[in-house]
């Protein structure tokens, strides 16, 4: 499965622009999971099948399966995802960021190990650092570009000089993934909905580069502005991540179905503005 392939089949398909994270925190289980050895995999596995139809993409945050010695359950939930919902694409939220030859062995745990269909990935540290996910052209490689928490502008609207002229460094990176690295297509950029204004000066650089947006729900990103912000013509472009106001919208054993009903309004609202 090609990342970008099935991400617009979803996009058109599902009618959705809607991505759910997966960030799972044991504590906030329900009561008849806690101190399960699969609690992880079990929670997420029923709102990953109570959600799939209303959603592009999944997005599974590495740490907090690593924090739980989980990595089996986050590759179990992977294949299960790609086996119960096959067309449904993964992108896992890992913002690697390192030299090139420990790159690639981070790009073989991402798409080797775990396979998921994409990753999040810091593009600090330069070309060099990202090729060796860009060696996969069927892969998703989604660089952080302007994100949703407010010590980003510490960076990433420093003005810089740059070969295009005086810009903000985040416009730097926009326009060199855009221009630069994006040789066969697959590449996506990070851009928080609590800076819609950043995220129509990205649109506005990159053309129709898919953006990964969080910071909708829980972070306080609005979902109208976001639209305005950073749709293409064609309505898509996004995946507007949601993660606790989804995972969490219910503590009982109706858990997922609580989660359903929170993504679908979360969906429907997105799309009133499509």
């Amino acid at each position: 499965m090609h990342f970008m392939t099935a991400l617009e089949d979803a996009w058109q398909q599902r009618n959705s622009l809607l991505c759910v994270g997966l960030d799972p925190d044991p504590v906030k289980f329900p009561a008849h999971l806690q101190g399960r050895p699969d609690a992880i995999f079990e929670f997420c596995k029923a709102v990953v099948d109570a959600t799939a139809d209303l959603v592009c993409c999944f997005k599974p945050q590495i740490a907090y399966f690593a924090a739980h010695r989980a990595e089996d359950q986050l590759e179990a939930l992977i294949e299960h995802i790609h086996l119960a919902h096959p067309d449904t694409p993964v992108i896992l939220d890992a913002k690697r960021g390192d030299i090139g030859s420990t790159a690639e062995q981070y790009a073989i745990e991402a798409f080797e190990r775990f396979k998921a269909d994409a990753i999040t990935v810091n593009p600090y540290m330069g070309r060099d650092s990202v090729d060796p996910y860009l060696a996969y052209p069927e892969k998703g490689v989604i660089l952080l570009c302007r994100t949703s928490n407010q010590g980003g502008s510490d960076l990433q609207f420093l003005d810089v000089d740059t070969p295009r002229g005086r810009m903000k460094l985040y416009e730097h990176v926009a326009r060199t993934v855009a221009e630069d690295w994006n040789a066969s297509g697959n590449c996506g950029l990070v851009v928080g909905a609590t800076f819609p204004g950043e995220i129509a000066r990205v649109r506005e650089l990159t053309g129709d580069m898919p953006l990964l947006v969080p910071g909708i729900g829980a972070q306080g990103g609005d979902i109208a502005a976001t639209m305005v912000a950073g749709r293409t013509a064609k309505g898509a472009g996004l995946m507007i991540n949601s993660s606790r106001a989804v995972l969490y919208a219910g503590r009982g054993e109706d858990f997922a179905e609580a989660a359903r009903k929170v993504a679908l309004d979360t969906r429907d609202a997105i799309n009133a503005h499509r």
